[in-house]
């Protein structure tokens, strides 16, 4: 049974070593451009707190439409693709643009809500879009619809045969020891401490890289995301409540949305009619409310609604309403979710730890930092381990028989 067991544990260790020297520079990159976002809200804050806020006044707030035209008469003549709202007197409103015809997106600027002045465009916005972009799809042409998103897909599925196998390899005599799986032993010198040091560090961190890579696919592989709504999310009924049309009138309805889609590229969508429903839906319950433009043919705007007591990103609700006569399409409430429906709608704040609050998102950092060091741990096994080997092999002249 020991020979059955020492044959194992080598071939896992033939594919945790190939494996991870495949992939291990691949895999620090992606923690290390992880780690800089871990607080990018608040860098960003900190870096722009003169642009974000304006002195509170009685004057009454401008409308999103009447702050875009505002910006047109200035000079800023770039397609707005979303506004961000906010019902803080003393916050600045956040305009995005949409991309260009060469595929790049203009920087955001924040502007005064009550006079519309252009404040300023934020610092560090293009060099965290550039490491989010390093991050999911590793600045590959495409973004998300090219080759990158698989690839770290693919490498997000090789780190979890890596942290299983790391575990089954390390597995201890006496595995009820804590000391044994959490204390690194820093008398050792040379190889004794790089293996030291790669698995009680890797014992620390298994569990965060779990919920790292399981949420990361996520974001990688479509059929990631319908398996998670099909064990999560409650069956949709409206497709299957819905009759289907006779022919004639889905040409009927399909004339009606091309009239609609005519109407839309002759008369641009605008988002004041949106914003009056919303604040009748909302009232003053919400603290922030994001209006995003549809990105292809449509008159249906998505507004993302965060109330006072939101502490995460996930927290929110969603509303899509017509722009041409303001009414409610659809509303996805977050007090109406299950459980397994407000997972989905948090596997980025439980991505980045910040489901834990500030000390989950400051761990998450620190083990995504961490991820150098498990490559240059792992290299520096794998090359004594070589040379080890080497030195143990009998010396030539001794296997020529007669000499």
């Amino acid at each position: 049974m020991s020979d059955r067991r020492h044959r194992i544990k080598a071939a896992l260790l033939q594919v945790h070593s190939v494996v991870g020297l495949a992939l291990a520079l691949l895999w620090a990159l992606i923690g290390l451009t992880g780690a800089t976002m871990s607080f990018e809200d608040e860098i960003e804050a900190s870096l722009n707190k003169d642009i974000m806020h304006v002195d509170a006044s009685a004057t009454k707030r401008l409308t999103p439409d009447e702050l875009i035209e505002r910006l047109r008469t200035a000079g800023e003549t770039g397609k707005v693709s979303a506004v961000m709202m906010t019902s803080d007197p003393s916050a600045a409103v956040r305009i995005r643009f949409a991309r260009g015809d060469g595929g790049g997106r203009p920087s955001s600027v924040y502007v005064d809500p009550y006079d519309g002045h252009l404040l300023g465009s934020p610092r560090g916005e293009a060099f965290f879009a550039t490491v989010r972009k390093l991050h999911r799809w590793l600045l590959l042409p495409g973004d998300g619809n090219g080759y990158g998103r698989k690839i770290t897909g693919t490498a997000a599925i090789c780190l979890i045969v890596m942290l299983i196998s790391g575990l089954v390899l390390r597995w201890p005599r006496r595995a009820g020891s804590v000391k044994l799986w959490l204390k690194p032993n820093l008398a050792l010198r040379g190889r004794g401490l790089h293996r030291s040091l790669h698995a009680v560090i890797g014992t620390w961190v298994l569990p965060i890289y779990l919920v790292m890579t399981l949420t990361g696919l996520w974001y990688s592989f479509e059929w990631y995301k319908t398996g998670a709504n099909w064990l999560l999310a409650r069956p949709s009924t409206s497709a299957a409540a819905q009759p289907k049309s006779p022919r004639g009138m889905a040409m009927a309805d399909a004339k009606a949305a091309a009239k609609g889609d005519a109407k839309a590229e002759a008369e641009p969508l605008t988002f004041d009619r949106v914003w009056s429903t919303f604040l009748h839906e909302q009232g003053s319950r919400y603290a922030r409310a994001l209006l995003t433009l549809p990105a292809g043919a449509g008159t249906v705007v998505r507004v993302r609604s965060w109330a006072r007591d939101s502490t995460l990103e996930s927290v929110r609700d969603e509303l899509r309403i017509d722009a041409v006569n303001g009414h409610l399409v659809s509303a996805d409430l977050y007090a109406n979710k299950t459980l397994g429906e407000r997972i989905l709608a948090g596997v980025l704040d439980i991505h980045r730890g910040a489901i834990l609050g500030w000390p989950g998102k400051l761990a998450f950092m620190l083990a995504a930092a961490l991820m150098p060091l498990f490559t240059v741990t792992g290299l520096l096994l794998y090359v004594s381990r070589r040379r080890h080997r080497r030195l143990a092999r009998p010396p030539i002249g001794s296997l020529v028989p007669g000499e």
